[in-house]
């Protein structure tokens, strides 16, 4: 059964980093595109970043480029989402994504940016 396990959210003040990991179980994880979703409240659910199997390509939301890093580790089965020079405006619920056939969620992890 397909099961995505987002750890590592937390409190952290403006301009700080925060690294968040999806731990990935019941498919084929290298053959899987990932993607990294946030929801701030009261806002629709955003696509912030995207890795392609091997981990060769990657796309990110124009909000984050330059600040957030998408990256997998396949023999792990983990995919990760570094956060630099974080912003009051990336404080959200993040959540990993996999689609096979239809979407699949974790639980998702919060994230807040506050001084």
């Amino acid at each position: 059964q397909v099961q995505l396990v987002e750890s590592g959210g937390g409190l952290v003040q403006p301009g700080g980093s925060l690294r968040l990991s999806c731990a990935a179980s019941g498919f084929s994880f290298s053959n899987k595109y990932m993607r990294w979703y946030r929801q701030a409240p009261g806002k629709e659910r955003e696509l912030v970043a995207q890795i392609s199997n091997s981990g060769g390509s990657t796309n990110y939301a124009d909000s984050v480029k330059d600040r957030f890093t998408i990256s997998r580790d396949n023999a792990k089965n983990t995919v990760y989402l570094q956060m630099n020079s974080l912003k009051p405006e990336d404080t959200a619920v993040y959540y990993c994504n996999v689609r096979i056939n239809w979407d699949y969620w974790g639980q998702g992890t919060q994230v807040t940016v506050s001084s």
